[in-house]
């Protein structure tokens, strides 16, 4: 019997998990993993390589948006889809300090999240992916048949980042990657543009305490559960 596949959205704040356990959560249910996070950062990316103001909403900006293109490319036989901009690889440029401390203030514009969240709607359409971002449960796919929210003690979420940053060989402290998660936390739940909140059906999970592996054993045990209850509604 065909099981449908359904929209996984993971939503949260930034350090909890969210990416790698989407990620591993893709990998087991043979879906398609995609990082919106990835499309924000690379937007970013381009604003400061092309030294396009984004202190307020301008045509600058508005012309650099038409002009980049954004491209998720899924290669080989690995879920994890690669970011390209302008057809240059970049992944390993997305999380520099300086991307990261611009990201959130990116971000932030109604212009930006706009032409984001259409194309996100676009490369999710047909369901069988994970989905992890910002607002992937409330504004970009309200009618994901599975929803999660992630959180976890902010000291933990940093302490998670400098160790993904060190492994990159970009040099930071633990108080200084803190100060920035506070603000983009501050930033992504009060912008009037789709805030960071968690959608009134979206499963809670803290992972302060939870390993990677636990996160994703929960996430597709309640990711099975709900294929197999829209699996008997349909058939």
């Amino acid at each position: 019997m065909r099981v449908k596949k359904i929209i996984i959205a993971i939503d949260g704040f930034a350090g909890c998990g969210k990416s790698t356990t989407a990620q591993l959560v893709a990998e087991k249910l043979d879906y398609i993993y995609i990082t919106t996070g990835a499309m924000y950062r690379a937007t970013t990316l381009y604003f400061l390589r092309n030294a396009i103001p984004f202190e307020k909403e301008n045509e600058k900006m508005q012309q650099a948006l038409r002009e980049m293109r954004i491209e998720l490319k899924v290669e080989g036989e690995h879920p994890v889809a690669q970011t390209y901009l302008n057809g240059q690889h970049v992944e390993d440029e997305l999380r520099t300090p300086e991307v990261n401390a611009n990201v959130s203030p990116v971000s932030v514009h109604p212009m930006v999240r706009k032409e984001m969240v259409r194309q996100q709607r676009m490369i999710g359409k047909n369901g069988g992916i994970v989905m992890d971002g910002r607002d992937i449960g409330t504004v970009v796919f309200p009618e994901a048949e599975l929803k999660i929210f992630m959180t976890a003690d902010v000291w933990i979420r940093a302490k998670r980042r400098l160790q993904e940053m060190e492994e990159r060989g970009i040099e930071t402290n633990l108080e200084e990657v803190v100060e920035n998660l506070k603000e983009r936390d501050r930033i992504d739940t009060t912008r009037k543009q789709s805030p960071l909140k968690q959608a009134e059906d979206a499963v809670v999970i803290d992972t302060t305490h939870l390993t990677i592996p636990e996160q994703v054993e929960m996430v597709c045990k309640l990711a099975m559960e709900k294929m197999i209850e829209i699996n008997k509604v349909e058939n």
